[in-house]
């Protein structure tokens, strides 16, 4: 074959988007291990180097991505409506956590059928709730990143990026100000260098689930196929339970007084195309279009805070950090303590601050939530293969938050004209009038 027409095959590979290729990897490697069996295990280094790169990625992530996050949230820069609308996406990834952890541990998704073999979880004895707490603050920030200790390094690297901020605005120092941005533009560089490292792991992804796969089927079987179906239904359990009452019942109904089914009316524009297409940033121009055209949203606010939302807000990505953490206890025969699922928020509230602008930012989290509860690495390359279908339902709940945030902001401020035509006379009781 000429090298003209490797070049010309490797574009038509390239042009399908990555996650139907691992996908498809996850397909055909099922159907190996359950054609060929025991033989398919012989895969396995393959997809241990794949579980290696993704190790290696998680503290560089971490450090790069929050510095960027933070730089976004100046203090002083939030003003009222700001810190309104990032305390209510906080809030509300924080129950997006926990609902995916409820829902998850009721369905049991990863107990039955799947078998991890050549794999540990670390364990050990459960610390107590004030012991946790202060485990968050590291005595040495290095060490807990050589360590690879991803919630004291999360702590760590957002009140320093906080710091530096502060220090940025209330210095006149040109030179201290220049030697800040200077940081901020190197952090900025290492966050895009990341990305390539990222995307290249994401390329070998393709092989590496393929590897795993073969060797998960060749060892259970068809068996494997059950978790995998009932992974993707308790996704979908938890979104419609979300949606329905933090966001329909809790923010629209409870806080703005408004109807639900107006909201959803008037925002079905922006859901069926991130449900589409998988990206609320994407997705941002048919989400500021229903916030101003059909719920009445002065751009005061949505110009505010729907842009920062695709940056921050990302309760669906969050949700899904809960669901595949107990999925992947269920597949390792371990019992998540109150205080480990207490973890799992913590870890995924903070992560979305920056690791949501990463290709690939559901499986980058999942890697730290999975560290932190000391689960292995290779249920990432498990879930990778179903993760399209998982993706659409996370970004839809993630732009349906954005715009039930901005609709409550919006009506906290007097910047929503609830006349609009989406609006009609769906007033219900609100505990905030």
């Amino acid at each position: 074959m000429s090298n003209t027409a490797i070049v010309s095959l490797w574009r038509r590979y390239r042009a399908v988007s990555i996650v139907y290729r691992i996908g498809l990897a996850f397909v055909l490697g099922s159907i190996l291990g359950l054609v060929v069996g025991q033989p398919a295990t012989a895969l396995k280094p393959i997809g241990d180097l794949f579980v290696r790169l993704l190790k290696m990625l998680i503290v560089p992530i971490v450090v790069f991505t929050l510095l960027m996050g933070v730089r976004q949230l100046s203090p002083s820069s939030l003003g009222r409506v700001g810190v309104q609308v990032v305390a209510l996406y906080a809030f509300t990834s924080a129950l997006a956590v926990a609902v995916g952890l409820g829902v998850s541990n009721l369905v049991s998704p990863g107990s039955r059928g799947l078998s991890l073999t050549n794999a540990e979880a670390q364990s050990a004895e459960a610390p107590n709730a004030v012991e946790v707490l202060l485990n968050i603050v590291p005595a040495n920030p290095i060490g807990s990143m050589a360590e690879g200790n991803v919630l004291p390094t999360i702590f760590f690297v957002v009140v320093f990026g906080l710091g530096l901020s502060l220090v940025w605005e209330e210095t006149d120092d040109e030179a201290v100000r220049s030697g800040i941005e200077t940081f901020f533009d190197l952090a900025e560089a290492g966050a895009e260098a990341m990305y390539k490292v990222v995307w290249g792991a994401m390329e070998f992804g393709v092989v590496g689930v393929f590897a795993l796969m073969a060797n998960v089927f060749g060892t259970s079987g068809i068996d494997a196929i059950l978790p995998f179906t009932l992974l993707i239904v308790t996704m979908l359990l938890a979104a419609v339970t979300h949606i329905g009452l933090v966001y329909l019942g809790g923010l629209v109904a409870g806080l703005a007084g408004r109807s639900p089914l107006a909201f959803l009316s008037g925002g079905r524009d922006a859901m069926v195309t991130a449900l589409s297409i998988r990206s609320s940033s994407g997705t941002l121009p048919v989400t500021m279009s229903d916030a101003d055209e059909n719920l009445g949203i002065e751009e005061r606010i949505y110009g505010f805070s729907l842009p920062l939302g695709a940056t921050i807000n990302m309760d669906g990505t969050a949700m899904y950090q809960g669901v595949a953490a107990v999925f992947a206890a269920n597949i390792m025969g371990v019992n998540l303590s109150l205080i480990d699922q207490f973890s799992v928020v913590a870890v995924a509230v903070l992560a979305s601050i920056g690791t949501a602008g990463v290709p690939g930012s559901g499986l980058i989290m999942l890697t730290l939530v999975l560290t932190q509860l000391g689960l292995p690495l290779e249920i990432v390359g498990f879930v990778a293969g179903v993760d399209p279908i998982l993706d659409r339902i996370r970004t839809m709940v993630n732009v349906t938050g954005d715009l039930a945030v901005t609709t409550v902001v919006a009506k906290w401020n007097g910047a929503v004209d609830f006349t609009a035509e989406a609006w009609n006379d769906g007033v219900v009781p609100s505990i905030a009038d």
